[in-house]
């Protein structure tokens, strides 16, 4: 049976087993600490019996007036427990809180253009292209922002995408 709970400061010494995959994007324990200090109610993993971290996922809110929103910082379950529904679950809680608790217009997420299975998945639940990032990933990669709007959002103006691509300086952060 799965657990999904808040991320806790023990769990960054056993998480490090899910960041193995090539497409996760990993940071210094000084950003994860950041998160866990400022935005705990969007930092949770999913834990299998025996304490074994399956995945996690990591966000915030931020932005001013209709670009208040959830943001997706990092979500990614352990190969091996792929297949599960657990991403769709943790994305769904982040989107919960967001809609919720912090009434976000929206959630939004940066993903890389060659990952087409987790650009399914969050076609799947309700996100849109709303831009794309040239060479956001390391000044290599180029990077979708996805969005789903939430209830606040009635017209879903924050889901109308933009016509031409930006650079990584021409993006907004709050």
């Amino acid at each position: 049976m799965t657990t999904i709970r808040r991320f806790c400061c023990e769990d960054l010494l056993r998480f490090a087993p899910v960041n193995l995959d090539h497409l996760t994007e990993t940071f210094n324990m000084s950003f994860y600490m950041s998160y866990l200090a400022r935005w705990p109610d969007y930092f949770h993993v999913a834990e299998a019996p025996g304490n074994r971290i399956m995945g996690y996922i990591m966000g915030k809110v931020e932005g001013q007036g209709e670009s208040w929103h959830g943001h997706v910082t990092a979500v990614t379950v352990a190969c091996e427990y792929r297949r599960q529904q657990l991403a769709k679950k943790l994305m769904h809680l982040l989107e919960d809180i967001s809609n919720n608790i912090d009434k976000a217009y929206f959630v939004d997420l940066f993903v890389r253009a060659s990952n087409l299975p987790a650009i399914k998945m969050y076609e799947k639940l309700g996100y849109v292209v709303y831009r794309r990032v040239l060479r956001y990933y390391s000044g290599e990669e180029d990077g979708l922002d996805m969005r789903k709007a939430l209830s606040r959002d009635v017209e879903k103006k924050s889901m109308v995408p933009l016509k031409k691509p930006v650079t990584p300086d021409e993006l907004e952060y709050d």
